[in-house]
C-alpha cells in the first residue's frame, strides 16, 4: 500500500506502539489495498553526481586567461560548487544544472582541497590588472582580493572553531535549516532529493567527528559549559525528555513534520505520498537519528577533558587567531584593546541617554532596575498561548507597514523581494534573525520571530523589526539581489558592514520618527544599542583579556539587567558580536562627513544608495566609495 512500514526497521522499543498513523503523523491517509497486497512505487533517491569539477587543477583550468568580469563568476561558482548545500540556500541548482540531493562533503581532505582552491583563485586574480579596471570592476576586485585574503590569512586557523555548539551556525542548526526551510519540496523529485539527502547524514556526521577530533588532538575542545549547552539543543531536537534514547519519535521531528506537511500537498498519488513518506521515515532511522546519537556520544567523550576556560586565548596562537577574528568581522584593523576601550566608552555614553529618556529617580533605582520596570509597563504578549503568538506576528507586519512609509524620504532604492515574518518556535521570549531569500527569487527573506514562549516584551519588538527585516538586513540583502553585481557581491554578508547598517537602521528609524508617540520603543532601541556596546567590553574581555565565563554575565548584568546569557554566544563565535557597533560607527562617521563636506548639497537618499548601492563590503573600502562620492560631487559644477 501507500503507507507501507515495514516494523523490522523499527528500533525495538518502538517496534509494537509506533502505527502507521502515528509514525506518519497524521489520521485517515490510506490507500487502496486490493486483496491486503504491497505495492511497490518506484523512487529515485539515489544521489546523483554533481557537476563539480573532479579536482581543484581542473577547476583551474577552466579560469585562465578569463576575461575579469567572466573570472569573477567562474571562480567564485567553482568555490560555490564545493558546498551542495550553499547551491541549494542560494537557489541556483537550476543555474548550475544540478539536483538538491547532497551534503556537502565535510572530510579534510576535501576541506583541504578547497583551501587549495581558495589560495590559487587569490594567486590568479591578483595577476590582473586592477588600475586599468573601469571604477565599479575596481571595486569588485577589492572586495574579492579582501575577502579571499582574508581567507586564505584564516586557513592555518583552519580548526579552531566550534562546530558543535548550541546556536546559530552549529551543525545540527544548519542541517535543520537545510531541511526545513532551504530546501525546495514542490514536486516528487524535491521529495526524493529530500530523502537522499536523509541518507546522507550519517556519512556526513562521520566526517564531521573527524574534523572534531583533529580539533581535539590540537587542544580545540569546547569549554564544558558549552558542551553541556549543546547536549541540551540536540536533546530538544531529537524531542528527548531524558537520555533515553530508544524513545526518540522519527515521526516526530522537525525534518519529518516539515516534509510531511509538503508532502501532502503535492500532486501526486496517494500511493506515491505514501512511499515518499515511508522512505523519509526509514531514514531518519537509519541515518539521521543514529548521526546525532553519534554526536551526543562524542560530547559525553570530550566533556571530561574539557575546561570552563571561555576565551580562545587558551587555543594554539589563540592570541593571533582571535586578532585575525576581529579583523575577519570587522574589517577594521582595530586591536582587542582599542575594541574594548571604544566599547566602554559607548556603554557610558548609552548608560547616560536611557537614564534620561528613563525619567525614573536615580536615586531609588539603578539603570538596570529602570530597565526591567520600563520593560513591564510597556507590555507583552504571552507566546506561551496560540493567541500570543499570533499577535506578536500581526504586530511585527503593522510595523513593517509603518517603516515602508516612514522611511520613503531617505531612501530611492528599493528592493524587489519581500520579506514575510515567520513565527520560530524554536526562540523563545522574542528576538530572533533573518534568513536571506534565495537568489532566483524562488524564496522570499525571512525575518524569524522567536514565538516559542514565554513573554515577547513590545519595548523591544519596534527596534528588533527594523534591524533584522526593514530598513535593516531584509532591505540591504535583497536590495544587493537586484544590483548589477557579480555573483559574489551578492551573496557575501560581510559582519561589520551588514551588522553595522542593521544598527544604523534602528537609529535611522528613531530619525525617521519611528518612536514619536512610543517613548518605551525609544527606551528599547537605546537598551539594545547598550547591549551592542557592551558587546565590545564582553568579547574582548572573554577572548583577550581573560574573562571568565561567570565575570562575563556579571559584567552583562550589571550593564543590561540582564542578558547574562549571550555571554555563551561570544565563546562560540569570538569577534562576532563586535562587529555591529564598529560597523554602525563607522557608517555615521561616514556620514557626517558627508555631512560636513557637502553641506546644503548633502542628501540622506543618495547617501544611502551610495552606501547600499554597491553591495556589501569590508568598512575600510566603504570608507574609500563614501570619500570618493563626496570628492566626486564637490567638482560638479
Amino acid at each position: 500500500g501507500a503507507w507501507y512500514y515495514d516494523p523490522s526497521r523499527a528500533s525495538a522499543a518502538n517496534r509494537d506502539k509506533l502505527t502507521p498513523e502515528k509514525r506518519f503523523g497524521f489520521l485517515g491517509f490510506r490507500c487502496a489495498m486490493p486483496g491486503n497486497q504491497e505495492q511497490a512505487i518506484s523512487l529515485d533517491v539515489t544521489p546523483t553526481a554533481q557537476p563539480t569539477p573532479v579536482n581543484v587543477d581542473q577547476a583551474l583550468d577552466r579560469l585562465k586567461g578569463l576575461p575579469i568580469v567572466d573570472f569573477f563568476e567562474e571562480s567564485y561558482k567553482q568555490l560555490i560548487l564545493r558546498s551542495p548545500q550553499k547551491v541549494t540556500a542560494m537557489g541556483l541548482a537550476d543555474e548550475y544544472g544540478m539536483r538538491n540531493d547532497q551534503l556537502d562533503d565535510l572530510s579534510d581532505a576535501y576541506q583541504s582541497e578547497t583551501r587549495r582552491l581558495e589560495t590559487a583563485i587569490l594567486e590568479l586574480l591578483r595577476a590582473y590588472d586592477r588600475e586599468n579596471l573601469p571604477t565599479e570592476q575596481q571595486i569588485n576586485y577589492d572586495v574579492y582580493e579582501w575577502y579571499l585574503d582574508m581567507r586564505v590569512q584564516g586557513h592555518q586557523f583552519a580548526y579552531h572553531d566550534y562546530p558543535l555548539h548550541h546556536f546559530l551556525d552549529s551543525y545540527q542548526f544548519l542541517i535543520d535549516q537545510l531541511f526545513t526551510e532551504y530546501h525546495p519540496l514542490e514536486d516528487k523529485q524535491d521529495a526524493e532529493d529530500y530523502i537522499a539527502r536523509l541518507s546522507q547524514v550519517d556519512r556526513q556526521v562521520d566526517q564531521l567527528l573527524e574534523g572534531l577530533r583533529i580539533r581535539e588532538q590540537m587542544g580545540v575542545i569546547p569549554p564544558d559549559f558549552i558542551i553541556h549547552l549543546t547536549r541540551k539543543d540536540i536533546y530538544q531536537r531529537l524531542g528527548m525528555l531524558s537520555d533515553d534514547r530508544t524513545l526518540v519519535d522519527p515521526a516526530g521531528l522537525n525534518v519529518y513534520s516539515h516534509f510531511l506537511d509538503k508532502v501532502l500537498k503535492m500532486r501526486i498519488s496517494d500511493d506515491e505520498k505514501g512511499a515518499l513518506l515511508v522512505a523519509a521515515l526509514q531514514q531518519i532511522e537509519a541515518s539521521f537519528i543514529p548521526a546525532y546519537f553519534k554526536l551526543l556520544d562524542y560530547l559525553d567523550e570530550i566533556e571530561p577533558k574539557a575546561s570552563d576556560d571561555a576565551g580562545v586565548w587558551k587555543l594554539p596562537d589563540g592570541e593571533s587567531y582571535y586578532t585575525w577574528k576581529l579583523h575577519w568581522e570587522t574589517s577594521t584593523d582595530l586591536t582587542p584593546e582599542q575594541v574594548h576601550e571604544i566599547g566602554l566608552q559607548e556603554v557610558d555614553r548609552l548608560e547616560g541617554e536611557m537614564l534620561e529618556a528613563l525619567r525614573y529617580p536615580a536615586q531609588l533605582l539603578a539603570p538596570s532596575q529602570m530597565l526591567v520596570l520600563a520593560r513591564g509597563e510597556a507590555g507583552y504578549y504571552d507566546a506561551d498561548t496560540p493567541s500570543g503568538k499570533a499577535q506578536v506576528i500581526a504586530a511585527y507586519e503593522e510595523l513593517l507597514k509603518d517603516i515602508e512609509i516612514k522611511m520613503q524620504p531617505a531612501f530611492d532604492l528599493y528592493p524587489s523581494m519581500e520579506v514575510i515574518v515567520y513565527g520560530d518556535e524554536s526562540f523563545s521570549g522574542g528576538g530572533g534573525f533573518y534568513v536571506p531569500g534565495a537568489l532566483d527569487g524562488s524564496r522570499p527573506g525571512a525575518f524569524h520571530a522567536g514565538v516559542g514562549g514565554g513573554y515577547v516584551y513590545k519595548m523591544s519588538m519596534p527596534t528588533t523589526l527594523f534591524h533584522e527585516a526593514v530598513p535593516g538586513h531584509h532591505f540591504q540583502i535583497a536590495l544587493s539581489y537586484d544590483l548589477d553585481l557579480p555573483t559574489f557581491r551578492k551573496d557575501l554578508v560581510l559582519n561589520g558592514y551588514a551588522e553595522g547598517w542593521a544598527l544604523y537602521a534602528e537609529q535611522l528609524a528613531w530619525e525617521l520618527g519611528m518612536y514619536e508617540d512610543d517613548p518605551y520603543g525609544n527606551i528599547g532601541r537605546l537598551q539594545l544599542e547598550l547591549l551592542r556596546a557592551a558587546r565590545l567590553v564582553a568579547d574582548t574581555g572573554i577572548h583577550a583579556e581573560h574573562w571568565t565565563r561567570n565575570e562575563a554575565r556579571s559584567y552583562m548584568d550589571r550593564t543590561m539587567g540582564g542578558s547574562s546569557q549571550e555571554v555563551d554566544r561570544y565563546v562560540v563565535f569570538p569577534a562576532q558580536a563586535t562587529g555591529y557597533k564598529i560597523g554602525m560607527i563607522k557608517i555615521l562617521e561616514l556620514r557626517q562627513l558627508a555631512q560636513d563636506e557637502l553641506g546644503e548639497d548633502f542628501d540622506l537618499a543618495e547617501f544611502h544608495r551610495v552606501i547600499l548601492g554597491h553591495g556589501s563590503m569590508p568598512l575600510e573600502i566603504l570608507e574609500r566609495v563614501v570619500r570618493d562620492y563626496i570628492d566626486a560631487k564637490k567638482s560638479q559644477p
